[in-house]
């Protein structure tokens, strides 16, 4: 069999079986968990065929002409180069540990039938998107990650926080997607193509007519879809969605698709300085800013999203400076070990309780309870965190290699200010990210307190994945020498200078976090809690102990006792914590700049259309409604009337001829 027919049938399968898990879910639940694990499994053995036969080669392209539209012509391609069968392969394998560990997560939810055949769905889009080589047949796999993310965000629907997060991460990623197909469309005008080969021979040739306006309106969608400021706001709700979910969209799909795109089509976006300008700071914003707000969460899975944006913006920060290598690098890195920080935060919610730090930080033995999560999370914070020499570490460095690259100017592929700011964001997120990652290890699992109750061992469905995902989140660092032949041949090995710069940063973020931890939690022995402190936290714990899955997967716990959290976070924030906590109010300020004066409009279309327009309306039919009433009070139906009538009329018409004719006689 042919690589490109293998290549065809990796998206094929799990579409195949969505389909049929949506078809016989209900009527067949005992193929529910088959159909969900094995067309899965299936498209990540092919993808790994795949990527073995490509090989880091020459690209293997094919494309058949799908329809004629009397322009631009739409086809059917594929587009195989070391990006995309790595990225598949990657896609492949987070997808199939999802399913694997849902079947354990959510074996009582009486809507895994569903959920399962949305992910497969989801899995097929993703993979689309990764292989196409025609952007019209990309547009389509991009959308369906969409609507499988409303529909798998809102699972719980029943509560009031899935239905408006899944709204929220539909609107705001719409709200990118429409420059982005002006974007597409103009690009394929320029090109005459939408498939991406020719479409690169374009901008080689200098064949584009306006590539900053391109580049900026397929920038704006790329924000929406990757959680990118100014449009990151949804993922942080997100997380109202089932645990596995989170992994899914965070390590593989939806998020990681945006990168992906810049990834492909850097030629269009590197035409543009500017738009390599505008890139840079959307990604150093997003950077400090996402790492800050992770500092001053509670939900552990909050934590996560905020991390995930952040190190998201460290690869659009590489792609900013030119080097997709170390972007898509980082992308499979932080791809193995988020989904297990993810999957290992479901086994914590699923023992503990609560997906509150302040609440775990309250229990006494939780890492006793669950080993495996331990020592894997343990593993993924610190890949996370870029400590040597764990996978993060490589891949981050790799980012901040080609930053110090463009910044001292051995690069002139991008502005040096795109290079500085890059470099400079990237230095202090790594101090920041160390700092959040070691604050959640120390708040989960270094509690005091009651003792967590015990459940017994957790299902090996979740705690096998977690040990799988482990192995790449420790060793997958060391393939930066030979992953470079799959890229663009570019060195991703680190340097000195900044492998001193990034590890000091997160050597000095962990001391600190730890000193101020230790520093907080010798506080309540001291000094008696004020009832102030305590009631925040237990507000806290309340606040993040009502997410919608915690009644869904969790056991039943005994109470955990109210008290002060120790939490280096506060201190490391001082004044910003509160400000860190909402998201430093973007909401907010979203709502008042955009949200209320479009209901204000709206209020004011609606006071015209009743008062103004329908008033006209209502006069429109008035008028005829009282003529009729007058015609109708002389149908009295008495002939004497209406001969009398008829006789005056007669009358009244011959004095008038009399006087006319008088008037004409006499001029």
């Amino acid at each position: 069999m042919s690589t490109t027919t293998l290549a065809v049938l990796v998206p094929l399968l799990p579409f195949l079986g969505a389909v049929a898990g949506l078809l016989f879910g209900r009527t067949a639940p005992g193929f529910v968990r088959p159909l969900a694990i094995l067309p899965t499994l299936g498209a990540a053995v092919l993808a790994v065929i795949v990527a073995v036969r490509q090989g880091g080669g020459p690209a293997i392209s094919t494309a058949t002409l799908l329809t004629p539209t009397g322009s631009v012509p739409i086809d059917l391609s594929l587009y195989l180069d070391g990006f995309a069968v790595l990225v598949a392969v990657l896609v492949g394998l987070v997808a199939t540990c999802v399913q694997l560990y849902s079947t354990a997560y959510l074996r009582e939810d009486p809507r895994y039938p569903s959920y399962a055949a949305l992910v497969s769905l989801f899995t097929s889009a993703m993979l689309l998107v990764v292989y196409s080589g025609d952007l019209m047949v990309l547009l389509v796999g991009w959308e369906v990650m969409g609507i499988c993310s409303y529909f798998l965000v809102g699972h719980y629907w029943e509560t009031e926080a899935a239905r408006s997060a899944s709204l929220k991460a539909f609107l705001v990623t719409k709200l990118g997607d429409v420059p982005f197909l002006i974007g597409l469309f103009a690009l394929a005008a320029d090109a005459g193509s939408f498939q991406i080969t020719k479409i690169l021979g374009t901008v080689a040739a200098g064949g584009l007519d306006h590539p900053t306006l391109i580049a900026l309106l397929l920038l704006a969608g790329v924000a929406g879809k990757s959680a990118q400021f100014p449009l990151h706001t949804w993922l942080p709700d997100a997380m109202a969605g089932p645990t596995p979910v989170s992994a899914l969209i965070h390590a593989a799909t939806m998020v990681a698709a945006g990168v992906y795109f810049i990834a492909r089509l850097l030629p269009v976006f590197a035409a543009s300085s500017a738009a390599l300008v505008v890139m840079a700071v959307m990604a150093a914003v997003t950077m400090v800013g996402s790492a800050l707000a992770a500092l001053a969460q509670d939900d552990i899975k909050r934590v996560l999203a905020y991390s995930t944006i952040g190190q998201l913006g460290y690869m659009t920060g590489a792609l900013a400076v030119g080097d997709r290598g170390a972007a898509i690098f980082h992308l499979l890195s932080h791809g193995v070990f988020k989904a297990l920080l993810f999957l290992g935060a479901g086994v914590i919610i699923h023992a503990a309780g609560t997906n509150s730090l302040a609440a775990m930080s309250r229990m006494d033995g939780l890492t006793k309870r669950i080993p495996d999560a331990f020592w894997t999370m343990t593993i993924a914070l610190l890949a996370l965190a870029a400590i040597p020499p764990f996978a993060g570490f490589f891949s981050k460095e790799a980012v901040l290699v080609a930053a110090e690259q463009t910044a001292t100017g051995h690069s002139d592929f991008a502005p040096s200010s795109a290079g500085w700011l890059v470099l400079v964001a990237g230095v202090l997120t790594a101090l920041l990210t160390a700092a959040y990652a070691t604050r959640l290890w120390l708040m989960a699992f270094r509690g005091r307190g009651a003792a967590a109750p015990d459940h017994g061992k957790e299902p090996v469905a979740m705690t096998g994945v977690l040990w799988l995902l482990a192995v790449p989140s420790i060793g997958f660092g060391l393939a930066a020498g030979p992953i470079a032949d799959w890229f663009d041949g570019e060195e991703l090995t680190p340097t000195l200078v900044t492998s001193v710069l990034g590890t000091g940063a997160a050597v000095i973020g962990v001391m600190l976090t730890y000193a101020l931890w230790q520093r907080a939690a010798a506080r309540p022995a001291t000094a008696p809690a004020t009832a102030g402190a305590a009631s925040a936290a237990t507000a806290a714990a309340e606040s993040a102990a009502e997410a919608p899955e915690v009644a869904e997967v969790t056991h039943d716990h005994p109470a955990v006792p109210a008290g002060p959290a120790p939490d280096p976070g506060r201190a490391l924030l001082g004044p910003l914590h509160r400000h860190a906590a909402d998201g430093f109010h973007l909401d907010a300020v979203y709502d008042r700049l955009f949200v209320r004066p479009v209901l204000a409009a709206a209020s004011l279309v609606r006071f015209l259309d009743r008062e103004v327009v329908d008033t006209y309306v209502r006069g429109a039919g008035a008028g005829p409604r009282l003529l009729g009433s007058l015609v109708r009070r002389a149908q009295t139906g008495n002939v004497q009337s209406y001969l009398s009538a008829l006789l005056a009329g007669a009358v009244v018409l011959a004095i008038a001829t009399a006087v006319l004719a008088n008037v004409n006689a006499g001029s």
